[in-house]
């Protein structure tokens, strides 16, 4: 087996891996929201928006330290482990309390963080510069099979469930548990991949460290890992104001933002809709699906496309932000404003229009297509433009992803309190001269 064509059975391994993991995690996300309000348990008193903070924030500060873990004990393993920590994190809503539901999320942070490192690394020493677009299109079409079957059993277990009782819940957490650590033990099946024969010197990274470790454990000397570890770091640091990372930056965060909306806010705002009829829960596993069938169109057509023209990858994203501008504007006119927020008997609120299931399916197809147009391209250009130093480059990715959006996140919610402070104290002393302050 040639060289390129092992690295392609690599991606395909890894693409697999990552399909059941979060088969089973975004399965979870879409979803927790909505299974937390239907506890009957007065113990547990979490917030699904609230876990979701909590992943992102670790994970976010967590990418600082994702390169030197991925460079001590390889990519193979951070994968392994860090899909352990998301199996953990599934498995809690099996038996919840409010304690371990926010300990695993920080768990979960620490171990995206890990797990998303670890993946570019392997992205780009499988690939040239020929074939990091098309694997990078390969991959996120595998992966994102994930949201097509997680909502399609979503979707066949609660189909006519108003409530959500604790033994569908039970029932639904632990198959997702198993199908995560399927994806884990999927790794082990990824193999060392072979420089060209042609142009050796072009690979600089292995994706096993079996010569460091047989080095360093057969010597006396073991803080050369503690040596790459640290340099690895540096280089995250150095990267992250590179003229090339700071020109991506603002997309990478956008990518952040629209994740984490179309990944829980949507879909319990869907669940919610009572207008939409009794069926409004099974809907949230209906508009997963739509998300999946967009972000597989997507990593097909659009990852094998990378350089289909002289524009490049500009296209692409071009039609990724048409997409989501269009979907924009139907979902604010389409859900009614407090959805995302109501309590498990819905909402009566009117939207602007008529709410339409089929406005609301489109778009979720719409979501997951431009998201699809977005992260492939990301990929593309990071695996090539960083080839060499992949996993700091990714690390950085991953920061900039969720860093930048925790910022926009406090500076709207920051304005936000400030004005309520303002009115209230406005509005206590209504005689005084307050404008003039």
């Amino acid at each position: 087996m040639g060289p390129e064509r092992k690295g392609l059975v690599n991606i395909i391994i890894l693409g697999l891996g990552f399909m059941f993991m979060f088969t089973a995690f975004q399965t979870c996300g879409n979803i927790e929201q909505t299974v937390i309000k239907s506890f009957n348990s007065t113990e547990f008193h979490g917030s699904g928006y609230t876990s979701m903070a909590i992943i992102y924030g670790v994970f976010s500060a967590s990418n600082l330290i994702a390169p030197s873990v991925v460079t001590l004990i390889g990519p193979q393993l951070s994968m392994f482990f860090s899909g352990l920590l998301y199996s953990g994190y599934i498995a809690m809503f099996i038996y919840p309390f409010t304690w371990s539901f926010y300990t695993a999320s920080v768990l979960v942070g620490i171990g995206a963080a890990v797990l998303w490192t670890a993946q570019g690394n392997v992205l780009a020493i499988n690939s040239s510069d020929r074939t990091i677009g098309r694997n990078s299109g390969i991959f996120w079409a595998l992966l994102q099979f994930s949201l097509f079957f997680g909502n399609l059993y979503i979707y066949c277990a609660w189909h006519g469930h108003v409530h959500i009782t604790d033994k569908d819940r039970r029932t639904v957490f632990i198959s997702l548990t198993v199908i995560s650590l399927v994806g884990c033990f999927l790794f082990f099946l990824i193999r060392k991949p072979e420089p060209p024969p042609a142009s050796s010197s072009e690979v600089t990274e292995c994706l096993l460290p079996t010569e460091s470790l047989e080095s360093s454990s057969g010597s006396l000397n073991p803080p050369g890992l503690c040596s790459q570890a640290a340099d690895a770091f540096v280089q995250a640091c150095k990267m992250f104001t590179t003229r090339e990372m700071l020109l991506l930056s603002l997309s990478i965060a956008y990518t952040g933002v629209e994740l984490t909306f179309y990944s829980g806010v949507y879909g319990t705002s869907i669940g919610a809709m009572t207008r939409f009829g009794q069926d409004a829960k099974s809907l949230i596993g209906i508009s997963g699906i739509c998300i999946g069938i967009g972000e597989i169109l997507g990593g097909g057509v659009f990852g094998l496309l990378n350089k289909s023209s002289r524009f490049g990858r500009n296209p692409v994203v071009l039609l990724g932000l048409i997409t989501h501008y269009v979907a924009f504007y139907l979902i604010f006119l389409n859900i009614a404003n407090d959805a995302p927020l109501a309590p498990e008997a819905g909402t009566d609120l009117q939207a602007f229009i008529t709410p339409s299931i089929g406005v609301a399916l489109f778009c979720s197809f719409l979501l997951g297509l431009g998201d699809s147009c977005f992260n492939t391209q990301l990929l593309s250009i990071i695996g090539f433009t960083f080839r060499d130093n992949s996993a700091p480059a990714f690390a950085v990715f991953k920061f900039i992803q969720w860093q930048l959006l925790i910022l926009v996140v406090l500076a709207f919610f920051g304005s936000t309190s400030f004005f309520l402070a303002e009115w209230a104290a406005e509005a206590s002393r209504p005689q005084s001269d307050y404008d003039s302050i």
